[in-house]
């Protein structure tokens, strides 16, 4: 009963989100295709809602992935400095003033897409010289690289122009405000190939979580697995980060809820995972844009201020 109030609650979030904001809409209003409220409705709140449910969805089966491949719950792309290297390589675009398009892709995506696998690439290379205390020290060197991405980020900020921080700083919170369909169609797709990669892999993944020797025994070549989830998982936040900014801790939080919910195997929480992932995160920008503040809070801010103190129990009580 507490599960289907809990569904029906954030259901009833997302189909409430498109009429909240600084102009209030009236479900009338929007059936009348040349009023302004029916532009706000299909231009903006709409796609806005469906791009914020899909990056929901992104980053809520990343954590569920990473948590998974490295045994680890607090393995996350954010955590372990992927949404930071997407973030670094997006501002170096900015910085370089490349809005032009390559081979068809947006230099600030593509740039956010190498800097996602770089870091990807990073960790895989430097946990081959880890051996007992494997899970720990690779969250370690995600920190670090975290650190490093955000120092040189400052670098360039300290070198920009007054145009290029006022970009920088307002990418680093994160944004949802989108116009038109292109990002909601593109987010969409990439989050559907996700869901359906990971869900191929479920069995594999099953095995993964208990053990990587598990899952030698019943033949999964585990490198092969881990090395083309872990790329394609780093392609959706690279793709998301150069287009919303980074969106910390939704990866961290989403998939411990699910569990607490259903303390299932992970094959049943895929799609449950990728669901409650999307309302979560709308449930979040509909804060932003329901709070009486002078302009929007940047969706960044409302996710550090969930994620911290649940980032600070999920230490404490691992530790316990």
């Amino acid at each position: 009963m507490i599960r289907l109030f809990i569904w029906f609650v954030l259901l009833s979030i997302l189909l409430i989100s498109p009429f909240l904001g600084a102009v209030d809409l009236h479900l009338k209003d929007i059936f009348h295709s040349s009023s302004l409220s029916a532009q706000i409705f299909y231009e903006l709140r709409l796609p806005r809602v469906l791009f914020t449910f899909f990056a929901g969805t992104i980053l809520a089966l990343s954590g569920l992935l990473f948590q998974t491949l490295f045994r680890n719950p607090l393995m996350t792309p954010y955590t372990l400095g992927i949404s930071s290297g997407a973030t670094l390589g997006a501002g170096i675009a900015i910085k370089l003033g490349m809005g032009s398009l390559l081979f068809g892709i947006g230099a600030v995506s593509l740039f956010g897409f190498f800097g996602a696998m770089l870091t990807i690439f990073l960790l895989l290379y430097l946990s081959q010289f880890l051996r007992g205390s494997q899970q720990s020290s690779l969250l370690l060197l995600g920190i670090a690289l975290s650190l490093f991405y955000t120092s040189a980020l400052m670098l360039i900020f300290y070198l920009g122009n007054t145009v290029q921080n006022d970009m920088l700083i307002r990418f680093t919170m994160g944004s949802l405000s989108i116009i038109g369909w292109n990002d909601p169609l593109l987010l969409g797709l990439i989050a559907a190939l996700l869901t359906l990669a990971i869900y191929a892999y479920r069995f594999e993944l099953q095995l993964l979580g208990i053990s990587e020797e598990s899952a030698k025994l019943k033949g999964v070549e585990s490198k092969k697995v881990t090395l083309w989830l872990l790329s394609f998982a780093s392609l959706a936040i690279g793709v998301l980060v150069s287009i919303s900014g980074p969106i910390g801790f939704i990866g961290l939080i989403v998939p411990h809820i699910v569990t607490k919910i259903y303390p299932l195997t992970i094959e049943k929480r895929i799609i449950k995972t990728a669901l409650f992932g999307g309302f979560f995160l709308v449930l979040c920008d509909t804060i932003t844009r329901a709070l009486p503040t002078q302009s929007e809070l940047p969706i960044g801010i409302i996710t550090a201020l969930i994620g911290g103190p649940f980032f600070i129990y999920l230490i404490i009580s691992r530790r316990q």
